[in-house]
């Protein structure tokens, strides 16, 4: 069985709360749980210290276990230096996908083509 550390989610439609628990990841995102482990509520200001509310212990203990906590709660754990968070890199990210390099392709091929008889026609 592998676990993860998870945010499961809550509260009402455009208010969210979460649960940080740690779950078999096979479950559901809202669903069976084993434990949970802490809160996090994303309304409140970043500097408030109720924001992101954990059982340091109860982690450790998870993670000694051989529970994996997903992004977001690694960032979460690394300000304590539970877990090691790195920021990811995508260098591909704004770059666009095959057909839209193809569309772009036969756009300058047109664009080359219409502009050659009008340089021939000028030149005359």
């Amino acid at each position: 069985m592998s676990l993860k550390i998870r945010l499961a989610r809550g509260g009402t439609k455009k208010r969210p709360h979460y649960s940080i628990v740690v779950a078999d990841s096979r479950m559901p995102r809202d669903g069976r749980f084993i434990e949970k482990v802490g809160t996090y509520d994303p309304l409140l200001k970043k500097d408030d210290p109720k924001r992101v509310q954990y059982n340091e212990e109860r982690v450790r203990h998870w993670l000694g276990h051989g529970a994996l906590p997903t992004d977001r709660v690694a960032r979460f754990l690394s300000a304590n230096g539970l877990v090691k968070w790195e920021r990811g890199n995508n260098p591909k990210k704004g770059e666009p996908g095959a057909k839209a390099k193809e569309r772009a392709a036969e756009r300058a091929e047109k664009q080359a083509a219409g502009s050659a008889p009008a340089e021939e026609a000028a030149a005359e």
